[in-house]
């Protein structure tokens, strides 16, 4: 599989892109306060950082997060971007500044930042086009090169194709207040290629969407996934109407999920605190509890990427008749739902008290450990 990715791409470990979250700060406290948790005490993280609760503009930080990254193997992180002028979007020069120095490229993960999202999207990204690429003089932000030479912008959003109403376990329902419809989608997407389609061979615009249809109908060029609680053994159930609509389509690599619990739990009678993925009773506090949790993690980096690739190089795949390839790796440092390949502390460097508190594994690196050997044999 590696030799067929080498001769097709040119460059295939930029098709391999971190989901990267620059939203971390200790001074004040962002993201590490979340659930209840009351940092330095205790911070919102199912397991805890090698380099602890750090702040995403350090710039010793992020050089050792773009040092991982490298040495992995991957070649491009996708930035969790919340609007402009949020704590994420002026954290975005920091961290283009470091990766440019270890050859990473940067793209753009555009979040539900604003009910007004749909009506401002095209605004935003030709903001994004404008300030990280045009000003920077595209040093840094991520030009997909595609199998047939083409280059050009890719972007995805995130909670991006939602019914108008939702309802709830008492049977309550209520307008969804992020919906977009698919028309405005469509009408947004079109203006930015009317605006600066003519600069690129082409921009790519990704949906987290499972509905191959309402995918086109939005305008949008390719799905893709990062939900731990699809298993890849079901993946080609999602995968082939996609395939049969032309569209190309990937799922995340991905080692899981641990969320870490709010506390107290929520007073909302529909809360269910979600499980741990892949699926096992976990015991935290025992000792081969915890060591196959890990080993269950380890065994889910592996398959997804197997399945991932042998979706996206197979033949029949729109994926592969594009031309089009995207590996998402879900996630370097989202610390609050588990999914990190960011280094953790291993479990005997823990104190006693934090033995409590966090899920740290005997070998605190053993996800990136375990995704560097697998990429070598492909990039």
């Amino acid at each position: 599989m590696g030799e067929r990715l080498r001769e097709r791409y040119r460059d295939p470990r930029r098709h391999f892109t971190f989901e990267y979250y620059p939203w971390y700060s200790t001074d004040p406290w962002r993201h590490w306060d979340e659930s209840g948790r009351r940092p330095p005490v205790e911070i919102s993280a199912s397991a805890l950082p090698l380099l602890g609760a750090y702040d995403s503009r350090s710039a010793r930080t992020i050089e050792q997060h773009a040092r991982w990254i490298a040495d992995a193997g991957v070649g491009a992180i996708n930035l969790s971007w919340w609007g402009r002028g949020s704590y994420e979007d002026e954290s975005t020069h920091i961290v283009m500044d470091v990766m440019r120095a270890f050859d990473i490229k940067v793209t753009f993960h555009l979040e539900p930042y604003s009910r007004e999202r749909g009506v401002r999207f095209a605004d935003d990204v030709l903001y994004i086009l404008r300030e990280y690429g045009e000003r920077r003089r595209w040093d840094t932000l991520l030009l997909l090169e595609d199998a047939d030479g083409g280059v050009g912008p890719i972007f995805k959003s995130f909670v991006t194709l939602l019914s108008p109403t939702t309802t709830d376990c008492l049977g309550v329902t209520r307008p969804v207040d992020i919906y977009v419809p698919d028309e405005v989608w469509r009408q947004q997407l079109a203006r930015v290629r009317s605006e600066v389609g003519s600069d690129f061979d082409r921009i790519t615009f990704v949906a987290d969407s499972l509905d191959a249809p309402r995918t086109r109908a939005a305008g949008f060029d390719a799905g893709a996934v990062g939900n731990p609680y699809i298993r890849p053994d079901e993946w080609h159930g999602f995968t082939a109407p996609f395939d049969r609509a032309d569209i190309p389509f990937s799922f995340a690599v991905n080692a899981g999920f641990d969320a870490v619990a709010p506390a107290p739990p929520p007073a909302d009678p529909c809360y269910r605190p979600l499980a741990f993925e892949p699926p096992a009773n976990v015991r935290w506090d025992v000792d081969g509890s915890r060591a196959r949790a890990h080993q269950l993690s380890a065994l889910r980096i592996g398959h997804s990427l197997e399945r991932t690739l042998a979706h996206q190089t197979d033949p029949r795949s729109a994926s592969w008749r594009r031309g089009f390839l995207l590996v998402p790796v879900n996630s370097f440092n989202e610390w609050h739902e588990g999914t990190a390949f960011e280094p953790m502390k291993s479990y005997g460097e823990l104190s006693g008290a934090e033995r409590l508190v966090y899920h740290n594994p005997t070998d605190g690196s053993y996800r990136l450990d375990i995704l560097r050997s697998l990429l070598e044999l492909v990039v």
